[in-house]
Formats: structure tokens, C-alpha cells, sequence
């Protein structure tokens, strides 16, 4: 068991009631030209078998459901994986519930490990060691993760900017370190390669548009690094910051729905 991955999920506020359902509702599932860069990578049109580590309420593992042949998705969380479950409707997507360094799933079966949004909650190394196992010869490991806040309007992009920034100082103050604090995301690659589990390792950038309004860039930005809770009273500029935002997504945005642009950063090792 990953005392990392279990203490970070513990302070997180991922285990709050209601709160997997607003990640759910609010988070992107990963675009179309996300997925063909990944299988391109892996050699294969379909892959056979896909693993979603970290795959939280299986956002990432419902999408690959259509592009391959079976998809496992991995998740400690007993929240997130329900959400997964009740969400899920494709029969060739299961979920394991278990941290991504004992899976316990087959030896090199895998085309693909992908790892959306969550590989900075998990100890690196052992996670790796454990997707170069299930991965056959030539089959990807890949991180991705995308950048935010995500482009939509000048002035909604800056009030969101402030809410991220009012949640990394209260953090900050409050001694209450994020996942990504401890390994952050400019490093996965250099992790990948670290490993000495993977011939071929590098970064490539992708990018996909996603259909938003008012209520759903707040719900993301509320959905990005836990509940408000986990702050108590301390933090009343994070509440604040997150108002500031509402306030500006319905001026500038009103009813509305405008386009968004997520960028991806995907992060890989070729077996």
C-alpha cells in the first residue's frame, strides 16, 4: 500500500460527500486528438487492452471505451471508483479498486497505462515498475495532464488564475501540501526516464476544445484541488476568490456556451 498516495488521498477532501459527483459533472473527459496521439505511440489502431491508473470516476476509462477493445480503470479511492461504477454503462470497462503500484492485474497484457490528471498522486517509482510490468514489449506508459486554467476569456482565464493562486498560498500557509507539491508535474517525464524501465521517453503537447458556459467553468475551477472545506475558516480568500469567479463567468460569459481550450502535456515511455 502506498502511505503516500493514502495519506495525500486523506487530506485531499476527495473523500467528501458530494464531492465526486461536482468532479464528475465538472472535469473534461480527455479529447479526441488526446487518444489518437496515445494510440499512435502505441503502434496499434485499436489497442486490446487499456489501463486507466488513477482513473478516478472513470472519465478518461468511459472515453477509451470506444477506441479499445477493454479498458481497466484503477482507483483507491472508494468514492470516485462508486461514482465510476454507477457512471459506467460500457460492458468492456471495469474498474479495480487499489493503488496503482499493486494492481494486480496479468504481466504484460497492456498496450497502454494512462495515467490522466493523477500520476502526481502517486509514489512515481513504484507506480512505474508496476505499469512497465503489465505493459507488453513496445506498449506506453503516459502521464497527461492539462494545463490551467484552461483558455476561454481574458478576464474569466485571470479571475480563474487568482482562485489557483489564493488556493496555492493558503496551502502554503496552512502547511496543507498538494500531491503535485511533493512530485510535481514538470518532472514526470524526468521520473519516466529515471526509471531505466522504458527504451524511448519524451514530452509531446496536444490540445482539444470542449463546449462550456458560466456554471461549468466554476464547477471545474471548484472541482481542481479538492473541496473548499479542507480550508476551514482559515482561508476565507480562497471562498472569496471562487465568488470573484462565479461573478465574472456569468458577466462575461452570461447564458452562453463558448468554446474552451484545454492544453495537454502528455508525458510518455515507450516499454
Amino acid at each position: 500500500m502506498s502511505d503516500f498516495s493514502q495519506q495525500l488521498i486523506g487530506r485531499s477532501g476527495y473523500l467528501t460527500d458530494g464531492f465526486a459527483d461536482i468532479y464528475d459533472r465538472f472535469r473534461p473527459s480527455p479529447p479526441d486528438a488526446v487518444f489518437e496521439v496515445l494510440t499512435f505511440l502505441a503502434g496499434v489502431e485499436q489497442p486490446k487492452l487499456v489501463v486507466d491508473f488513477g482513473c478516478g470516476t472513470g472519465l478518461a476509462s468511459r472515453a477509451w471505451a470506444a477506441r479499445a477493445d477493454a479498458v481497466v480503470g484503477v482507483e483507491p479511492n472508494p468514492r470516485m471508483i462508486e461514482q465510476a461504477r454507477e457512471r459506467t454503462r460500457e460492458p468492456s470497462v471495469r474498474y479495480v479498486e487499489a493503488y496503482a503500484a499493486e494492481t494486480g492485474l496479468p504481466e504484460g497484457e497492456a498496450d497502454l497505462v494512462t495515467c490522466f490528471q493523477a500520476f502526481h498522486w502517486m509514489e512515481p517509482q513504484p507506480a512505474l515498475a508496476e505499469a512497465a510490468r503489465i505493459l507488453r514489449e513496445g506498449g506506453v506508459f503516459a502521464s497527461c495532464d492539462y494545463d490551467v486554467p484552461p483558455l476561454v476569456k481574458r478576464e474569466v482565464d485571470a479571475a480563474f488564475d487568482a482562485l489557483l493562486r489564493a488556493r496555492r498560498e493558503a496551502r502554503l500557509r496552512l502547511n496543507l501540501p498538494a500531491g503535485a507539491s511533493t512530485w510535481p508535474k514538470d518532472r514526470h517525464l524526468e521520473q519516466i526516464r529515471d526509471s531505466d524501465r522504458f527504451r524511448h521517453a519524451r514530452e509531446v503537447v496536444s490540445h482539444g476544445w470542449w463546449q462550456t458556459d458560466a456554471e461549468r467553468v466554476v464547477g471545474l475551477a471548484e472541482s481542481i484541488g479538492g473541496p473548499r472545506g479542507i480550508f476551514s475558516e482559515q482561508a476565507p480568500e480562497v471562498g472569496e476568490s471562487l465568488e470573484r469567479l462565479r461573478v465574472t463567468a456569468k458577466r462575461v460569459l452570461g447564458e452562453r456556451s463558448w468554446p474552451l481550450l484545454l492544453c495537454y502535456r502528455i508525458r510518455f515511455g515507450i516499454k
